[in-house]
């Protein structure tokens, strides 16, 4: 824009065209730049003056002397008197609203501390309130009877709160308020209702930040609510008229946390209503304030029209006939403020109004809320007001608005990407840059209130997104196929106003940091940041529960504080040297700290500090009170602990940022990923199925995602026995590492990075987790979404009957706007979270993390003190960015090319008895469980010799009553391949030929780890086949099935299922630990197998397999869908058989016999052919590709021979059909097969050796008489 033209005047007509034709290029805009003065060259000082003043032509007179404030308050006084017409005036007539002013300022409207029920904390003055109680309430001082009033509320949370209108009559109480009764209304945005006596579905659901608009219209009798300026409609008409004085008053119902801020009229409202009034009017200086801010931005507009030298303003000062806009500038703006300031003085709470409000609109006017951004007038408005010692309190105020506005501010499409909160935060930044303001700041009693303010941002609701996403295209739908380049044009614009944002965060954060207080003794830079991320901290504890603590932070100012910390870590402060702060090192100064590489350090005392906001938080060996008694550490506290990049890997496959071969963080990588960034909408949906290819069984996912929520519940008290034997958990001894003292000009009041780290850890797990868990759901529930409006698209095409197609439509109708819904919320947080520079930064935090923790894996006093959230951030952020979408990075070399070091952690922790929260440890199984369902992941672990040493024996150790589902899922996937029906998917191609060896051989090695973890097996197998048979059962008799019965149901068959592909493993590779160990292994085994048959071919459970309501597909995460089928478990049955039998030849045990022998001594003869005949009958054709199952089912035949020709013995028909035999002592009355050939020590009871040794795996005390069982003594070698 030029910048020497001016509006002046003096000019005659004809030479302002002239002049003005010279510079047309310049816009029509400056044909208002000449006067409508005549006589050429003549009182143009008078002229402006009265342009700036909006006075009429020659109303001033000659100025003979020079232009003063002093000149500048006369004309404002005696000539501009429309200025002062309102002031002292009543704004609105009172008539229909009284206002209970007892005690408090006159005509200030608050809440009433009278009506309070339940408590209501006021967290900032003078209406930003919270809920303390379970549930409270409160009104107002103001009732209204007649005409139309409103009041807004700003969300600073978003749960239950009831919003509206009460009369004096409505009580109060713990679980009731307003709505509850008759003559109150409220809306509550929630639960989505209106409330008046009984809920009614209204509105539409809110989000933190938005502004809620409560209207009431006496003249009509109705009441509505407005979300952001926008209608909702009316949601109650006929509402009973009140006499004069006991009308309606506001009022408020909020449950336990809850927090907005309420404004009667105090403020000027964000989104006022035609025709709807303030319950508190404006102050009566507020429009003498808005006259004098539009001659201010007059005087301004001649400022910003002054252009290049040739232009009208330059001739005219060439003929000394102009005076310049620097000479009128400051009398004038100094003379406006005095004026201003002298009204204001008055009435000290008029600032308030005046500064948010008119105040704030001009000084967005000036500044400009596109870029580039006016600073140069906003800089001279500036100076002069700070001339001013009462501009420190107008100041205050505008601090404050600009906060405020930064939580309500919404983004605007049109408005991208300077839109949202962003022309706020530069406004602030570029006023904070000033030390005077940023003192004022710094003092104010909200320095950190407003600081958290300016870090929100406000989540757009499903309206927002779909003014923000109009066009909503994915992969594979039938939408307009403009509708694809069009979302991918609004979300490139949405990413780049994100982008502005997160900037002025750093922004604000830099000055903050630079920021030196002004205190004795004087501090260093960072010092005030890190006082307030400390106390930000400190607030947000507990925000990781269920239900927070009231008072804890908006999620978006702890995503922002995580943002811009990473951003620090990542990219680089930007500041340079702050008094030696930032580390130089060998990479270049700009290199981020989480991309260094060579030695690294970390200070151990932050682990041993008990700092106030860590209180309560967890250690991985218990809680800090517990562990400074029990392993205090003080003599550690002032070490630093130093180790190289990478010397936890093997050499042959480090990766560090000093090596030719960068971590994936800082490398390149292939042109089709690069394509994928450009065209991310398109990549999205693909992304999350293609990247990285799982393995088609269907267990694998199933356990252990189910184990992590109501299936724990239900699965407690199976049986289990023995006790977790300790392992070596240093298996590799960390090279280049050491302890050395705490540097000593290194004083602990200076802001480390290493701090940053360890805040940036705790915000991830407290703000950032959440987050990312709630993308997730919505990109799972956008897939299912996907398919279930392909499937009603596929029977709409298919044709049906009219009634059966109407139906159809709206359920397809119904699929289509979820997806929509999912696939507008699935891009918003790609682009919110997912951007490349923070993916970048989240994998160089995964690597920092894990060096960090096998680092003090080797010094357990200091181990058991780091905080658990180190680890479980860690284990969320490295799963995050695994199933990121678009991928990181390609899966092949996720983990190879960086993060080696966590399949080494994991590996080595996840028994490790150090940590003492089995949640915790079974996080980390939970995460081998989950990898190795992946062929690039599960050659990770092949290649990591952490790995291949510990991994086989610490799984067998861990199978026990809390992790026995993810050992399982693990078991499951390395053994796959080996099992009778498992090729169906290709799983011999997929199997892990390394682990399947070292398992085989740590269960011959330690024949006692693998007694204690087959019985565990054999016990767990039993319980679920049990639970399963309850549950079907359950379910047929009560004639009706509940959707999450039915899924329990599925989910404990497939736990049985894979629990019997993990036997039928066994009885492959360890066949001789059933046919020549103790005869109890191949008991219990054949005894399972027979359970389990009996059950599965049972008739009661044809329903379950065979109805179609039964055998219905139900989706899993991450699987297609699938079946319920017999042949499931069928399969590894058979397998078990057969693998006996085929040990038995080897072995050289004759024809079967002792195999064949108990399968015949386990149930009738007819009942033995059936179950047989039932498995040589089934179609086992659809679990295998080709018909190499024939052989196997031909041997199963001839076992089945052999076992009739057994049953038809004597003594199988006795005991099948129950003929009477002579009463012998001497048989065992547990099992009643046996001699009873042992006897208990000291309690002398008889029974079988086989029974009692099976006892004695679960419990050690006598079954007849509970007593403690100190020896087992066999009665021959008693005799003997």
């Amino acid at each position: 824009m030029a910048e020497d033209s001016l509006r002046i005047s003096g000019l005659s007509s004809g030479l302002a065209v002239i002049l003005n034709g010279e510079d047309s290029r310049e816009g029509s805009s400056k044909s208002r730049l000449v006067s409508y003065c005549d006589d050429f060259g003549h009182q143009s000082v008078e002229r402006s003056l009265e342009y700036i003043f909006g006075l009429p032509n020659k109303s001033i007179g000659s100025i003979s002397g020079q232009v003063d404030s002093s000149l500048i308050s006369a004309i404002i006084k005696n000539e501009c008197s429309e200025f002062h017409s309102d002031l002292g005036a009543i704004i609105r007539d009172k008539d229909g609203i009284s206002i209970d002013d007892t005690g408090c300022t006159p005509f200030a409207v608050g809440l009433d501390e009278f009506s309070m029920c339940g408590e209501i904390r006021i967290m900032k003055p003078p209406l930003h309130v919270e809920s303390l109680a379970v549930f409270s309430s409160a009104r107002a001082n103001a009732c209204v009877w007649k005409g139309k009033w409103m009041y807004e509320v700003i969300l600073e949370t978003a749960g239950i709160q009831q919003l509206g209108w009460a009369n004096l009559m409505c009580p109060f109480s713990d679980h009731k308020g307003v709505g509850d009764f008759e003559d109150s209304y409220a809306f509550d945005g929630r639960r989505v209702k209106k409330w008046n006596k009984k809920d009614e579905s209204y509105g539409k659901p809110w989000v933190v930040g938005d502004v809620i608009g409560c209207c009431i219209d006496l003249d009509h009798n109705e009441i509505s609510f407005f979300l952001n300026g926008v209608s909702l409609g009316v949601a109650f008409c006929g509402i009973r008229k009140m006499g004069v004085g006991v009308g309606y008053y506001p009022a408020i119902s909020l449950s336990q946390g809850e927090r907005c801020e309420l404004n009667f009229g105090a403020r000027p409202f964000k989104y006022p209503i035609d025709g709807y009034l303030p319950l508190q009017a404006p102050p009566s200086v507020n429009s003498f304030a808005s006259q004098l801010l539009r001659c201010l931005s007059r005087l301004l507009d001649m400022h910003c029209t002054e252009g290049a030298k040739n232009s009208s303003v330059e001739k005219l000062r060439r003929l000394k006939r102009f005076v310049s806009f620097e000479d009128l500038f400051h009398p004038v703006t100094r003379g406006i403020f005095e004026e201003m300031f002298s009204v204001l003085e008055a009435d000290v709470r008029s600032i308030e109004y005046v500064a948010w409000g008119s105040f704030l609109s001009f000084m967005m006017e000036v500044f400009e809320v596109q870029a580039p951004h006016d600073y140069s007038s906003l800089d001279k408005i500036l100076d002069v007001l700070l001339e001013f010692q009462e501009s420190h309190l107008l100041f205050e105020h505008i601090i404050n608005a600009l906060s405020f506005a930064c939580k309500s501010a919404k983004l605007v499409l049109t408005d991208s990407p300077y839109s949202g909160p962003y022309p706020y935060l530069a406004l602030a930044c570029h006023m904070l840059r000033r030390e005077e303001l940023m003192v004022l700041w710094w003092k104010s009693e909200d320095f950190e209130f407003l600081f958290e303010g300016f870090l929100s941002q406000k989540f757009p609701n499903k309206q927002d997104l779909e003014s923000l996403m109009p066009s909503v295209w994915w992969p594979g739908s039938y939408e307009d196929i403009s509708y694809e380049s069009s979302m991918m044009l609004t979300t490139t614009a949405l990413s780049e106003a994100v982008n502005k944002i997160e900037e002025k965060h750093r922004d604000l954060c830099r000055l903050v940091i630079q920021f030196i207080p002004p205190v004795t003794p004087p501090q260093l830079p960072g010092s005030v940041f890190r006082t307030f991320l400390q106390n930000t901290l400190l607030k947000n504890r507990g925000a990781d529960r269920n239900l927070p603590p009231p008072g804890v932070s908006s999620n978006s100012v702890v995503v922002s504080l995580y943002t811009v910390l990473l951003h620090f870590l990542s990219e680089g402060f930007g500041l340079g040297e702050i008094c030696g702060w930032l580390k130089r090192c060998e990479n270049g100064p700009d290199v981020g700290f989480l991309h260094r590489g060579g030695e690294r350090s970390f200070p151990i005392g932050l682990f041993l500090k008990n700092d106030p906001h860590r209180t309560d938080i967890s250690r991985l060996g218990g809680s800090f009170s517990h562990l400074s008694k029990l392993h205090p550490a003080n003599d550690q506290e002032d070490e630093v602990i130093r180790w190289e990049e990478g010397c936890m890997d093997d050499e042959e496959s480090r990766v560090t940022h000093l090596n030719s071969q960068k971590p994936c963080c800082c490398s390149s990588y292939d042109a089709h990923l690069s394509r994928s960034l450009k065209d991310p909408i398109r990549y999205t949906t693909k992304g999350s199925r293609t990247h990285c290819s799982p393995i088609s069984e269907r267990s694998a996912h199933v356990a252990a995602e189910c184990s992590a929520s109501s299936l724990n519940d239900e699965i407690t008290d199976k049986p289990s026995s023995s006790d977790q034997s300790e392992s070596e958990f240093d298996y590799r001894p960390v090279q280049h590492m050491r302890f050395v003292p705490r540097e000593s000009n290194m004083s602990s009041a200076t802001l480390r990075e290493e701090e940053l780290l360890d805040m940036l850890l705790l915000l991830y797990h407290i703000g950032l987790a959440p987050s990312f868990k709630q993308a997730s759901y919505y990109l799972s529930h956008q897939s299912q979404s996907i398919s279930l409006l392909e499937e009603a698209d596929k029977q709409i095409k298919e044709g049906a009957c009219i009634e059966q197609l109407k139906h159809l439509k709206e359920a397809r109708n119904s699929y289509r706007e979820e997806v929509m819904d999912c696939v507008r919320h699935c891009a918003w947080y790609r682009l919110s979270l997912f951007s490349r520079w923070k993916q970048r930064g989240m994998y160089a935090t995964c690597m920092w993390t894990v060096q960090l923790l096998l680092a003090l894996s080797k010094v357990d006093s200091v181990f058991s003190y780091i905080p658990a959230y180190y680890l479980e951030a860690l284990v969320d952020c490295f799963h995050v960015l695994r199933k990121s979408d678009p991928p990181f990075v390609p899966s092949a070399i996720f983990i190879k090319q960086g993060l080696a070091s966590f399949v080494t952690f994991v590996v080595t922790h996840f028994n490790d008895p150090r940590i003492s929260s089995a949640e915790l440890r079974d996080l980390l199984l939970q995460s081998i469980s989950v990898l190795v369902q992946y062929k690039e992941y599960l050659a990770a672990f092949e290649c990591n010799e952490a790995a291949t040493q510990r991994m086989p024996k610490a799984l067998l150790t861990a199978f026990d009553n809390k992790s026995w589902i993810p050992v399982t899922n693990i078991l499951l996937r390395l053994c796959k391949g080996s099992g009778f029906g498992s090729s169906k998917h290709g799983e011999s191609s997929l199997s892990s030929v390394v682990f399947q060896r070292l398992l085989r051989e740590a269960c011959i090695n330690d024949e006692g780890l693998f007694s204690t973890f087959l019985n565990r097996l054999f016990n767990t197998l039993s319980w679920t086949m049990t639970e399963f048979s309850v549950l079907v059962l359950d379910m047929r008799d009560k004639y009706q099935v509940i959707e999450f019965q039915h899924k329990k149901c599925c989910v404990i068959f497939d736990l049985s299922c894979n629990l019997t592909r993990v036997l039928e493993f066994c009885t492959h590779e360890i066949p001789q630990a059933f046919l020549r160990g103790a005869d109890t292994n191949l008991r219990r085994l054949i005894e399972l197998v027979v359970f389990i048959l009996n059950h599965i071919t049972s008739a009661a459970y044809t329903a379950f397999f065979e109805l179609d309501h039964f055998s219905r597909p139900y989706r899993r995460h991450g699987h297609s869908l699938e079946k319920v089928n017999r042949g499931m478990i069928l399969a590894p049955l058979v397998g078990i058989i057969l693998n006996l039998l085929d040990a038995s030849d080897n072995m050289k045990l004759g024809k079967h016999s002792d195999v064949a022998a108990i399968f015949a001594s386990m149930d009738c003869p007819d009942r033995v052919y059936y179950r047989f005949q039932y498995l040589l009958d089934y179609n086992w054709a659809g679990s295998f590709r080709t018909d190499c199952y024939i052989t196997k089912l031909l041997q199963l035949e001839n076992f089945m021979t052999l076992l009739i020709s057994l049953s038809e013995s004597p003594e199988v028909d006795e005991k099948c059909y129950g003929e009477e035999t002579d009463e012998d002592d001497n048989i065992c009355c547990i099992c009643y097969a046996c001699e009873a050939d042992a006897r208990f020590a000291p309690c002398s009871h008889h029974s079988c050796y086989g029974c009692i040794t099976r006892h004695l795996l679960n419990c050690h005390r006598c079954f007849f008489c509970n007593a403690t069982v100190v020896e087992v003594v066999r009665i021959g070698e008693m005799t003997g």
